[in-house]
């Protein structure tokens, strides 16, 4: 029998824009809220929009996809979220704007309700506000921790990466970010194995792209998966976000680890056979639910 629950998510939601004038909507945490909603978790996504175009066009989208407003802030003084996309030679090169309204999420405007776990990122951290509202929404609330690491230059710094992680249950990064954060020269399973041990996590989790994901516990059970060798690739834009938002549901589904890993690989590699990073049909997500048991009897 699945269970319903009700999982915090702070953090970025923004718009990237790119020199054709086309705008796509994300932010890794939006992305996952956006998901869980679809999967019947009832998330409530804690974050900031301006009162600007923007803005209203997010605030439209989470209503029609009956995704909760009650942790959206509003905000006259700062802009909505947007990342300026450049193309040189055609490579992207991203501008994540500051000063934001994502940056400045008020601590004295959270939402009410008893959260089974709390999910964030790295990126909204960037704002002093917002780390506030972060704090604020930890100490009033006893709930785990899963920590999305996003390290997005000039955005992070490795000190400030580790103290997040130190309060978190669940870690997720990616191959690129571990030897960031670890010593580049060591294999990629030690340096886990370590970082495991560091921040005492109950579980590390490790995405490799094409090569699949790992993940590590603290009780030394290790677990990895490979993606479908003929999976089609439309884009990658959202293939993280789209693990990270089915291993949460598999957390407090309470599934297996192994089936979780699995499960978290297999989404994720349907959602890069779409364009863009969430998927607005509900049908895409029907044969999940049912394949998961968690299909509305």
């Amino acid at each position: 029998m699945a269970h319903t629950h009700n999982p915090f998510i702070f953090g970025e939601v923004l718009f990237d824009r790119f020199p054709d004038g086309h705008i796509v909507l994300g932010g890794a945490p939006f992305n996952v809220a956006w998901h869980l909603q679809a999967f019947g978790q009832a998330p409530t996504f804690i974050s900031r929009v301006g009162d600007d175009p923007l803005g209203r066009r997010i605030r439209g989208a989470m209503q029609a996809w009956e995704l909760t407003t009650a942790g959206l802030q509003l905000d006259s003084r700062h802009p909505t979220g947007t990342v300026e996309v450049t193309f040189n030679d055609g490579e992207p090169a991203y501008d994540i704007v500051f000063d934001r309204a994502y940056d400045h999420i008020d601590g004295a405007g959270l939402p009410p309700g008893t959260p089974s776990l709390l999910y964030h990122g790295t990126l909204a951290l960037r704002g002093s506000e917002s780390r506030r509202a972060l704090e604020t929404l930890k100490t009033t609330h006893d709930m785990p921790i899963f920590v999305d690491v996003n390290l997005r230059p000039p955005w992070w710094d490795v000190e400030t990466t580790h103290s997040v992680m130190s309060a978190a249950r669940w870690v997720k990064l990616n191959a690129d970010e571990l030897a960031l954060l670890m010593d580049p020269g060591k294999e990629p399973e030690r340096s886990a194995s370590e970082l495991l041990q560091r921040h005492d996590l109950e579980l590390l989790i490790v995405t490799r792209g094409a090569q699949g994901a790992m993940v590590m516990s603290r009780e030394g059970q290790n677990e990895v998966v490979e993606p479908p060798s003929a999976q089609p690739v439309v884009d990658t834009v959202g293939a993280g976000d789209a693990f990270s938002s089915a291993f949460v549901l598999g957390l407090m589904q309470r599934w297996p680890l192994k089936l979780t890993l699995e499960r978290a690989q297999d989404f994720a590699s349907a959602v890069v056979g779409v364009r863009g990073a969430t998927v607005q049909d509900k049908g895409f997500y029907q044969p999940f639910l049912d394949q998961w048991g968690l299909s509305e009897s």
